[in-house]
């Protein structure tokens, strides 16, 4: 360990407490000196972790200075303005997801790092998910050969009545859940940036809540796979796995606790011609493909590689790397750009009704 990164949290509440905090007092490289909340019993929780100081709100805390990363993760609708206000005070900032809302936000906040000649490094955490990397490996040997259509569901059945149901809040479950499955799709899906098609729709019974709880999202575009993603609080029953992924020569099909896969050598399969013209003998077209399955549980069920502490380490090393070491992003800048871009390209198909609040 070379140094000691002293690092700020500017909200201390389910992220900046269960994730960040939760993190940061594991790893003896990076030093928790202060913490922003409004509530005075989450400055008390601070002080209790890390001995550090507290204020009130980020501006305060970011007028105090004394430290080199920002954590932001104030509540969403306050990501953009904490983020273009640490990096114009000389921080290197953190940004909890959704890091911005449209392209033009991220673009203020990525120049006004470059003008600071400071880092601006969004949290995609689940980036670093055992599975994920797994499947990356698999898509990459080139067993399934070329990748058609890959299905991500991130659903489950939950009524809320919190912020995150609120438009006003920049929260709904595109903005809210949406961030992973886009970020793991995008990263599937290549360089290029892709079409997008979008359908939401918001049901909140009589909460009051008008964001979006239901999302049926497709990413496509040439010489890339198809990539449809859902995020819905209404499923009731589980339906399939989380991921199941079509290519020319196989498939493969899991989540976090395991994945399975299989594939056929075309070299060692059966040689066919075009029937011509019609087919043969009325029979449909029929063969036995050599196939071969491949099998990855998650390796150690007893640790929390798929929780969201071991999930930050990924993205805390490679910062302390960056910071350090000089060290090149895992997560970079024009990735999360296009998640950007397909969120707000979501959210302009589907101009949901506002409600306001009385």
């Amino acid at each position: 360990m070379n140094r000691k990164v002293k690092t700020a949290i500017a909200g201390f509440g389910r992220s900046g407490c269960d994730i960040h905090a939760r993190y940061l007092k594991t790893d003896p490289r990076f030093e928790v000196v202060a913490v922003a909340d409004e509530l005075d019993d989450r400055r008390e929780d601070a002080v209790k972790a890390f001995g550090c100081k507290t204020f009130h709100n980020a501006k305060e805390l970011i007028a105090a200075g004394g430290f080199e990363l920002l954590v932001n993760a104030t509540p969403s609708r306050f990501h953009v303005e904490t983020s273009l206000a640490g990096l114009q005070a000389g921080f290197h900032v953190l940004s909890e997801k959704p890091s911005a809302t449209t392209v033009a936000e991220f673009d203020a906040i990525t120049a006004a790092a470059e003008k600071a000649d400071k880092l601006f490094f969004p949290f995609q955490n689940s980036r670093f998910y055992p599975y994920f990397r797994k499947i990356r490996e698999v898509i990459a040997s080139g067993v399934l050969g070329r990748i058609i259509c890959i299905r991500s569901n991130w659903s489950g059945y939950g009524r809320r009545w919190d912020w995150q149901t609120r438009q006003d809040q920049c929260a709904g479950n595109l903005f809210n859940t949406g961030p992973h499955p886009v970020d793991q799709a995008l990263v599937l899906f290549g360089d290029a940036t892709p079409q997008v098609f979008c359908r939401m729709a918001a049901y909140h019974f009589d909460f009051g809540g008008d964001a979006n709880n239901f999302c049926a999202l497709t990413l496509y575009g040439d010489g890339a796979p198809t990539i449809e993603i859902q995020v819905s609080s209404f499923q009731a029953y589980p339906q399939g796995e989380q991921y199941n992924i079509q290519g020319t020569l196989g498939g493969l099909t899991g989540g976090p606790s395991g994945l399975r896969w299989k594939y056929f050598d075309p070299a060692r399969a059966p040689k066919h011609t075009l029937w011509k013209p019609w087919s043969d003998r009325r029979q449909y077209c029929s063969e036995t493909l050599n196939w071969q399955e491949e099998t990855w549980s998650f390796p150690d069920p007893s640790s929390n590689a798929n929780g969201f502490t071991d999930l930050s380490a990924g993205v805390y090393d490679n910062i302390y790397d960056i910071l350090v070491n000089g060290a090149q992003r895992i997560i970079t800048l024009d990735q999360v750009r296009r998640q950007i871009y397909v969120m707000e390209e979501a959210h302009r198909q589907n101009p949901l009704p506002r409600i306001e609040l009385n």
